[in-house]
């Protein structure tokens, strides 16, 4: 068929079509869109760790990475205390009671670290978390009620935790694929953890290292 410049447009526009088509079919949205970033420092972070020891026995930071270990004998964060051992992060002067928050990091959980949650979601009512994610046994679950990502010993992986106060729902990306989207848990104050806490069957030593650390507001 032979066609003349008449057509030129025509097939032009057609083309474009067939681009913007393919695009949208290939090109996944990525959960930071239409999200605006707040800026955070290392002053934004409070390091909670047995209060005991000092912070470099159970914390370090190096060449950006974030690096959290305790041990399921060691003291809780305060003397009056009654919860289990950590080494965490509490990030601070972003606390939210409404809005939808975004969290992102990249973590990595080297093999035998078990029973423990590395992120948090912290306030709900009547408990004290609207969203856990724990590892067992190489497995990342939300609480322990779902498994979030299987096998992820020893390798770095992208989080996005997305927080809609208003709606209350939340959203778990991993490589920036959804993976659940829990309800809320009620509560009107809010913040960001991520390190190891100390939950039920937990290994001797507890460890995992984190990187990229980003908060996002809508």
């Amino acid at each position: 068929m032979v066609y003349s410049s008449s057509h030129l447009p025509l097939l032009l526009f057609t083309l474009f079509q067939l681009i913007v088509i393919q695009n949208h079919l290939f090109c996944k949205a990525d959960p930071t869109d239409g999200f605006t970033p707040i800026s955070i420092s290392q002053s934004n972070f409070e390091i909670q760790k047995p209060y005991d020891v000092p912070v470099n026995q159970r914390y370090s930071f190096i060449d950006g990475v974030h690096k959290f270990w305790v041990y399921k004998t060691d003291k809780p964060h305060t003397t009056s205390s009654q919860t289990k051992p950590r080494s965490e992060i509490r990030i601070t002067g972003n606390d939210y009671s409404s809005g939808v928050r975004q969290f992102e990091g990249y973590f990595y959980v080297p093999s035998g670290s078990s029973g423990v949650s590395i992120m948090q979601v912290f306030g709900a009512s009547p408990s004290s978390t609207t969203l856990m994610l724990r590892v067992y046994d190489g497995t990342l679950y939300y609480y322990r009620e779902k498994v979030i990502e299987s096998n992820i010993y020893n390798r770095w992986i992208r989080l996005n935790v997305i927080h809609d106060v208003g709606a209350s729902k939340l959203k778990v990306y991993i490589n920036g694929v959804l993976k659940h989207e829990p309800s809320g848990r009620g509560g009107d104050h809010h913040y960001f953890k991520f390190g190891v806490y100390t939950q039920d069957n937990e290994s001797d030593r507890m460890e995992s290292r984190w990187r990229g650390i980003k908060l996002f507001k809508k």
